[in-house]
């Protein structure tokens, strides 16, 4: 069974494009979107910069990080390309967070740090993984991506970001919830067996697709939605 739902047929680019997790990237960048267009004034260029940096971080140092540490997705990329794209990504994440912060606020900077932090301190479970939890991937995951953009194209906080951000957060939860027991099932489950019996007398047997299949619909509708919500504010906007 394939360690993820949206896996590709391993080999050559394909883990490459499996490494970056692309439902989940697209669903984080995504509040990185919205942050942006909640600004008073939506300075593109900012927010593409923004968007651009998290890609690098988040989309591929985070997950090249989290592949590193643990082989989840069991691709034959060698570990030293795998530090070597971590290191490399969130290196240019962090510069170009510099520069912008630089030609902006210098709370920015405040962002940038706490960013290089948590991109290794969570992917490598850090300090006994005390960073390593649902509440810290809400928070790093969802409402670091909003207030960031938020800061970066309105360059203050606001009260609409906080709730925003902590928008983010709980529908980082409810992915976490959701994710969690598919991982499992997908990676450390070997085989399903039993039936379900039903009220009317009849059965029906149990599997590792009838048990996952409901929650990675809704994983991808969830991907679905938020993608087009920050699509809605993109327009909004211009």
């Amino acid at each position: 069974m394939r360690p993820t739902f949206y896996a590709l047929r391993p080999g050559g680019w394909r883990d490459y494009v499996t490494l970056l997790h692309p439902p989940y990237t697209l669903w984080h960048l995504s509040y990185v979107v919205v942050g942006g267009c909640l600004a008073p004034s939506v300075p593109w260029g900012r927010l593409g910069l923004t968007v651009l940096a998290f890609g690098l971080a988040m989309g591929v140092g985070a997950h090249a990080l989290d592949e590193l540490g643990g082989r989840p997705l069991g691709t034959p990329i060698p570990g030293r390309v795998l530090a070597a794209l971590a290191v490399a990504s969130v290196a240019a994440a962090s510069a170009i967070g510099v520069v912008v912060a630089t030609r902006t606020t210098l709370w920015l900077l405040a962002f940038v740090a706490a960013g290089a932090f948590l991109v290794p301190a969570y992917n490598l479970e850090l300090f006994g993984g005390r960073f390593h939890s649902d509440l810290w991937f809400g928070l790093a995951w969802g409402a670091f991506p909003v207030l960031t953009a938020y800061v970066a194209c309105a360059e203050r906080l606001r009260a609409e970001a906080v709730l925003a951000a902590a928008w983010a957060t709980v529908l980082s939860l409810a992915q976490r919830r959701l994710s969690t027991p598919v991982r499992r099932l997908r990676r450390e489950v070997r085989d399903v067996t039993g039936e379900i019996q039903l009220a009317d007398g009849t059965s029906e047997p149990l599997a590792r697709t009838l048990l996952t299949a409901p929650a990675e619909a809704a994983l991808l509708l969830l991907t679905a939605s938020t993608v087009l919500m920050a699509a809605a504010l993109v327009v909004l906007r211009l």
